[in-house]
């Protein structure tokens, strides 16, 4: 489960892809300091019948699609179907896939890396954004109205990135900022800022922490850190202070986040790969697969067999 490589992506799209907006290679400017590019679904969507589904993956790079159509984004062990307009924020942490229904999809998308927008301080707006986290809703419906704003800032980066402009990928990283911030304002979840205390900074690191143990790339990988003392040791505090600053914020304690989290990445294996459950186990940190299949079933009321069948 290595994610897709930003070459690998490029060898996926056809020909015909090259006309969209930006070039079916990467383009060159960027390869210094980070990558972008910028599509247009309709040209995505050309030869559709021709084409093989869309694979369940995670990939090294970020994207947000402006999407008109009906489709089904899974992401996650999430699926979401979408009945016309809708804005999806992917990251880089996440497996995900895009199924359209039908070949009647326009839109847009952008692609990015990280580095891209370290520039404009891009590690802290990607990290601690609700848009962009793991347990969040990335994919909603939008209105009309919507719809045309951040249609509007698409417009702009396909043409600029096309541009001799000397200063064009600064313009797009500002073009990016903006999309990004928009969709944050957009997103229908209760997504109130996070907060600046000392407890809401230790929460950011501890979930921080939590997903850099993922993903797990083969079977011989483990996780490093399993147990509530393995994280406050990480992040230098007690354990109790730990689990009372993480019940506070979150409701939830830390032994059921890192349980939450493990079990999300179990059905991801089960499904996506044909690693045994001995081997899926080992690598999540139990001590055999008796323990494993008793965990499993108390998170999903499912043993690993039956769930992945």
């Amino acid at each position: 489960m290595a994610p897709d490589s930003l070459e690998e992506l490029y060898a996926k799209l056809s020909p015909a892809t090259g006309a969209a907006v930006g070039a079916s290679q990467p383009p060159d400017p960027v390869r210094d300091a980070g990558h972008f590019n910028v599509f247009r679904v309709a040209d995505l969507m050309r030869g559709y019948h021709a084409k093989p589904p869309m694979a369940f993956d995670r990939r090294a790079f970020y994207k947000i699609s402006l999407i008109c159509g009906r489709s089904r984004v899974e992401y996650a062990d999430q699926a979401v179907e979408i009945a016309q307009d809708a804005l999806w924020f992917a990251t880089s942490r996440v497996p995900y896939r895009w199924l359209p229904h039908d070949p009647e999809q326009t839109g847009y998308f952008c692609i990015f890396t990280d580095e891209f927008l370290l520039p404009a301080g891009g590690g802290a707006i990607l990290n601690h954004l609700p848009v962009f986290q793991p347990g969040g809703c990335p994919v909603w419906a939008v209105t009309a109205a919507e719809y045309a704003a951040v249609e509007g800032i698409f417009e702009k980066m396909s043409q600029e990135i096309a541009s001799g402009y000397a200063y064009r990928y600064d313009l797009l990283r500002a073009y990016l900022l903006e999309l990004i911030y928009l969709g944050q304002k957009l997103q229908p979840a209760p997504a109130a800022a996070p907060g600046h205390t000392a407890a809401a900074r230790l929460a950011g690191r501890f979930t921080d922490l939590l997903e850099r143990q993922f993903p797990l790339a083969t079977p011989q990988q483990q996780l490093r850190l399993r147990t509530a003392a393995d994280y406050a040791g990480a992040l230098a505090v007690h354990v109790n202070h730990l689990n009372r600053v993480l019940k506070d914020t979150t409701g939830r304690t830390t032994t059921a986040l890192i349980g939450g989290r493990v079990a999300q990445e179990a059905k991801l294996l089960l499904k996506q790969t044909t690693w045994t459950v001995s081997e899926i186990a080992d690598s999540l940190g139990f001590a055999d697969v008796a323990h494993f299949c008793n965990f499993f079933k108390r998170q999903t009321s499912q043993v690993p067999g039956a769930f992945r069948s």
